[in-house]
């Protein structure tokens, strides 16, 4: 069984037993239990349910693992015959979750 979910404003395949990392979720510790109700679409193999937009009564159950930061990429902007030259980084933060269960 499988199903699509909204998690922190984006869309995720999720199904019982994965690990995903998210985009950091606000107020969740390490070991707290984290529900998601927007459920777009569920399928168990033979039926499938898609929601308009979502679907009523069904939910997704997660556990945080553990909250990071992703690899630092870097922005170079550079504009010719001027002498323009601008170095960015960045480090987006994250939160792993475990899907406990597919209601």
């Amino acid at each position: 069984m499988f199903a699509i979910a909204e998690i922190a404003g984006k869309q995720y395949k999720v199904e019982k037993g994965a690990i995903l990392q998210v985009d950091k979720l606000k107020g969740a510790k390490e070991g707290d239990k984290v529900k998601a109700d927007k459920v777009l679409l569920k399928s168990d193999g033979s039926k499938t349910e898609i929601g308009t937009p979502s679907l009523s009564g069904a939910s997704v159950e997660m556990t945080v693992k553990a909250h990071g930061r992703g690899d630092k990429i870097r922005v170079f902007k550079k504009k010719p015959k001027k002498r323009f030259e601008r170095t960015q980084g960045h480090r987006q933060s994250y939160t792993e979750v475990e899907i406990t269960a597919v209601k």
